[in-house]
């Protein structure tokens, strides 16, 4: 991928990134019928944790860790130019956490309340990131992904049970922001956005009859490590959830 350099800079600065063209139409197809497959083929034999369903109870709303249960995923987050961009967004040899989807389908695509993912990540210093990458155009009407630009910077905010399935964690509070500072993630298919893993984030429900799926790769610097204070408050959260 051209312009790593400049990405870093801009990644550094806002904290999401938009990447036209992540993936080539070719390949664009190969991952799209790979995920048809793992649905048609791999989903009914996963552990029950690894899939989230909509309120219906039958339309899969989430995947989770698919580089465990399908080599082709594992094998896509290998490439060694996503790779590349990745090392210099995390500053060091990445490390892959993660390959899972956000489907978001038609009419029944529920929304992500604000959240940072360090507040279920855990990781200092927070050299983390996802790759999101649009399996379908995301449009201003089937929920696209909206950043606070630069709210990276300041750290991992407090967070509470969001009482939503696949995003259970969201902040107590949205910080006060200027409108200019939203950043709204239109993508067409094969474009990718990237965001650090405390950078703000959130969508609206999918009210269209247009898919909306996204492909997220997730990676940490591998010198990263597990923040003690970080999982303690993960977990008191968790428990008053349950109180």
């Amino acid at each position: 991928m051209n312009n790593v350099d400049e990405h870093a800079e801009d990644f550094r600065r806002d904290g999401c990134l938009r990447v036209r063209g992540f993936l080539q139409p070719d390949v664009l197809r190969q991952v799209r019928s790979a995920l048809d497959v793992y649905i048609r083929d791999v989903v009914p034999g996963i552990p029950a944790g690894d899939r989230t369903f909509e309120a219906d109870g039958a339309t899969i709303r989430n995947l989770w860790r698919m580089e465990a249960h399908d080599p082709f995923f594992k094998s896509l987050a290998e490439r060694a130019d996503i790779r590349g961009l990745v090392s210099a967004l995390v500053r060091g040899e990445p490390v892959l956490m993660a390959v899972e989807t956000f489907n978001k389908p038609p009419r029944r695509g529920s929304g992500v309340p604000p959240h940072q993912d360090n507040a279920y990540f855990c990781q200092a210093p927070p050299d983390v990131l996802t790759v999101w990458i649009a399996m379908d155009a995301a449009t201003q009407e089937n929920g696209p992904v909206y950043y606070l630009k630069g709210s990276h910077a300041g750290g991992v905010l407090p967070h509470r049970p969001s009482g939503v399935a696949g995003n259970s964690m969201g902040l107590v509070k949205l910080p006060d922001r200027e409108k200019q500072e939203e950043f709204c993630g239109i993508l067409d298919a094969g474009d990718a956005l990237l965001h650090h893993c405390q950078t703000i984030h959130w969508s609206a429900p999918n009210n269209t009859d247009m898919p909306r799926c996204g492909l997220l790769l997730v990676y940490r610097g591998a010198h990263t490590e597990l923040d003690a204070q970080l999982k303690a408050n993960y977990e008191a959260a968790r428990s008053d959830s349950n109180a």
